[in-house]
């Protein structure tokens, strides 16, 4: 069974950096699109980054030259590094793979399109970042 697991969300300060951790348990795809999505009280989720097994990777105009999404094959493991952090980052921060087929876009399309949310069949749990000024 696949099971995303994430870790790394915590409260910092404006300015400070966190790293998130998506361990893909179980996860054996060799052709895939994984992304990090974002949702904020009140608003919908949104797209923050995503990477594929080309390692093509695109980001979320906010986030751009902040964040990085690295992926570590040794440890099945995706990451979200992420600095520069201001409070409009405040989310519950949530990763995502997709399984069998997927549209060929799909990293384009994170965050830029709506409802990409339904690209991805597999999800974390959710990892709490809250930014204060």
């Amino acid at each position: 069974q696949v099971h995303l697991v994430e870790s790394g969300g915590g409260s910092v300060q404006a300015g400070g950096s966190l790293t998130l951790s998506c361990e893909l348990s179980g996860y054996t795809h060799t052709s895939y699109c994984l992304g990090w999505f974002r949702q904020a009280p009140g608003k919908e989720r949104e797209g923050v980054a995503g990477f594929d097994s080309d390692h093509q990777t695109n980001y979320a105009d906010s986030v751009k030259g902040r964040f990085n999404v690295v992926k570590d094959n040794a440890k099945n493991t995706l990451y979200l590094q992420m600095n520069s952090l201001s409070p409009e980052d405040t989310a519950i921060y949530y990763c995502a793979a997709t399984a069998g087929v997927f549209p060929a876009k799909c990293v384009e399309d994170i965050p830029t399109v709506k409802d990409t949310v339904r690209y991805f069949r597999y999800w974390g749990q959710g990892t709490q970042v809250t930014v204060s000024s």
